[in-house]
């Protein structure tokens, strides 16, 4: 059952709360094209990327789900739904098991924590400019990267419409 009967996908973003100017104008594309695409956003909904990627959604009428720490008003003014949870920083699990894949643009230890969840979840992660996450042996795991706000968008929207 979809809760959002409209909305085809619902992808997560995580990323940077203090991004480079290019960080945020990725995030802000990425944003856009999320929407134009018919996808739901999931993110921490507070600022840096979770605020463009949120107002790059808004300005093509999309929607954003951000779940935020402690009470809505830590909420970025471009969040359609803002999830107040009480969870601080454990918010990070909600926001990476809500959607159906992830896209990651920059980051500190917060991103790399929600990376952590995505990929020990199997969740398809796209990295714009993130985190390149290696094993004890030094595998590099499989995030995918992409170069562009549209190409991570395609790339996760390709990616969970191979999940069984």
């Amino acid at each position: 059952m979809k809760y959002f009967p409209d909305t085809k996908r619902i992808i997560s973003v995580i990323g940077s709360s203090q991004p480079s100017e290019k960080e945020y104008n990725l995030a802000l594309e990425a944003g856009r094209q999320l929407a134009l695409q018919d996808c739901l956003i999931v993110c921490g909904g507070r600022g840096g990327v979770m605020e463009a990627v949120c107002r790059g959604a808004s300005q093509e009428g999309g929607i954003s789900i951000g779940f935020l720490p402690y009470s809505v008003e830590e909420a970025n003014p471009y969040v359609t739904i803002p999830l107040a949870t009480g969870l601080g920083e454990a918010r990070n699990l909600l926001v990476v098991n809500s959607g159906e894949g992830v896209i990651s643009i920059g980051g500190a230890f917060g991103t790399l924590s929600e990376l952590g969840f995505a990929l020990k979840s199997g969740k398809p992660v796209i990295g714009l400019g993130t985190w390149q996450v290696k094993d004890p042996r030094g595998q590099v795991f499989p995030a995918m990267i992409a170069d562009s706000p549209e190409e991570a968008v395609k790339k996760i929207i390709a990616a969970i419409s191979r999940k069984p």
